[in-house]
């Protein structure tokens, strides 16, 4: 929104021309080109099942090595678990390490997670050595589970 107010702004004063192609360049890190064919996706739970307060999620991959954060082996990266997230982080910083950003930067393929009761939503999103979505970001289908 400021962003906007500031563009509407310069464009005004006539002075917003080279400001304007700028302000549509995004700040922050540069994201490096996804694997060609490269994909991640939710190996279990599947989507719509009923599951426990705890329960194992295991992640899958297809066109991309696991890494660990900080390995530069180029095409390389690791998984983060987004739980109850409505939109992607944005691409041109790090992922948010909280708890519905889970960080998986050993490389892990699974992990055995807590929820309240209810219906919550899980999206697997694949980074590289720096927690940074690539371009286009690798992302899993969003599945729902049911808590009980």
């Amino acid at each position: 929104m400021r962003k906007s107010i500031l563009l509407a702004i310069l464009l005004v004063s006539g002075t917003g021309t080279v400001f304007a192609q700028d302000a549509a360049k995004p700040a922050g890190v540069e994201q490096k080109k996804a694997p060609a064919g490269a994909s991640v996706f939710i190996v279990s739970p599947k989507d719509g099942e009923t599951v426990g307060q705890e329960f194992v999620v295991k992640f899958g991959a297809k066109g991309v090595a696991i890494r660990p954060a900080g390995d530069p082996t180029p095409g390389t990266g690791h998984h983060h678990l987004l739980i109850d997230v409505a939109e992607l982080p944005p691409g041109n910083a790090p992922i948010p390490n909280d708890a519905t950003h889970k960080h998986y930067g050993k490389g892990q393929t699974e992990d055995t997670i807590k929820l309240p009761p209810g219906d919550h939503t899980l999206q697997l999103d694949f980074a590289d050595l720096s927690h940074v979505q690539f371009d286009p970001p690798l992302v899993s289908k969003k599945i729902t589970v049911h808590v009980k």
